[in-house]
């Protein structure tokens, strides 16, 4: 059967397939947000084995870069080849960089994340003749199966395919999750020395995860870089990665629904906030981090979770006492 939470999933998508239709203003910040979740999908993995990455922003921009040379160098490229050789330069790179830092925990673990990353984002900023500096690159509208689409029609194809993906892969994430593979990397956060009593490598368990958070950061990279029309080195600065813990931590550590709920929710109060608080904005986004981390540590689907139980244990308890 059903549970109601399930069932304000399904009308939170329906919704979300409505929003071109009915809120046309909208379709841009939701997709913003959806590509962004994508992204914060990838840290919710590494936080179910109890790591903190603080330079995962490095895939996000290594995917989005990729499509954009790709694009610079083949104008006529399809949408899904950029989106497929963006998500292989994200592994590549996660290949790379994991294989050195699964070897840490903890707070050197997220530390040298960051270093990577703002390595990549020296690299950008001074390789101004190939990346175009702190301009970036901009990234020409795709064909779509060969077809060359106007701005209208090519947003509307972007805007749902963001939306399958985050589906696809949401699914898939919250299965490799229940998986054996997902049930040894999660071991590492509650006991990881059992994981060698077994004769398992914890560090071959972290890389699995790690690279499927940094194609999952890839994916969110190529499409934000799509909707944008264009790639600065911002998208590998420190900030953007300390924003993807932010937002996982906000809908909740962990939480494969909390990643996109949290996108979203910080997407519209950011960009609202800018608007009418546009001095303050960051403090009101501080501040409603910090009632989530005093008052509800489960982040925003633990609030939810949390009304949902209370309303189905209800009746139940009802049911006790007329026995």
């Amino acid at each position: 059967m059903t549970s109601p939470l399930s069932w304000l999933w399904i009308v939170g998508i329906a919704v979300i397939i409505a929003v071109p239709f009915l809120v046309p203003s909208m379709q841009l910040l939701v997709n913003f947000a959806m590509a962004k979740g994508l992204a914060v999908l990838g840290v919710t993995v590494l936080l179910r084995a109890g790591q903190v990455s603080f330079g995962h922003a490095l895939y996000f921009g290594i995917a989005a870069y990729a499509g954009a040379f790709l694009m610079t160098s083949m104008p006529a490229t399809d949408f899904f080849v950029i989106l497929i050789v963006g998500v292989l330069g994200a592994i590549v790179a996660g290949l790379f960089v994991g294989l050195f830092v699964v070897r840490y925990r903890g707070i050197f673990f997220g530390m040298l994340n960051l270093a990577f990353s703002m390595i990549f984002w020296s690299i950008l900023e001074k390789f101004y003749h190939l990346t175009g500096g702190a301009d970036g690159l901009r990234f020409t509208r795709p064909t779509v199966f060969g077809q060359a689409l106007d701005h209208v029609q090519f947003n509307m194809v972007l805007y749902y395919s963001v939306l399958v993906l985050v589906v696809a892969l949401g699914w898939f994430t919250h299965r490799w999750f229940a998986s054996p593979v997902g049930q040894l990397f999660q071991t590492i956060k509650t006991n990881e020395t059992r994981l060698e009593y077994l004769g398992i490598s914890p560090k071959r368990a972290l890389l699995s995860g790690y690279l499927l958070s940094a194609a999952l950061c890839g994916v969110g990279g190529v499409m934000m870089g799509m909707a944008q029309g264009v790639v600065t080195p911002e998208y590998v600065w420190w900030v953007r990665s300390a924003e993807m813990v932010f937002i996982a931590v906000l809908g909740g550590a962990g939480s494969v629904q909390g990643a996109f709920l949290g996108a979203l929710i910080y997407e519209v109060v950011r960009t609202y906030a800018s608007v009418y608080a546009g001095d303050i904005w960051q403090m009101i986004l501080g501040g409603f981090l910090l009632i989530i981390i005093l008052f509800a540590p489960g982040g925003l689907i633990g609030i939810l979770e949390s009304a949902f139980k209370r309303d189905t244990t209800k009746p139940s308890a009802k049911t006790g006492d007329r026995k």
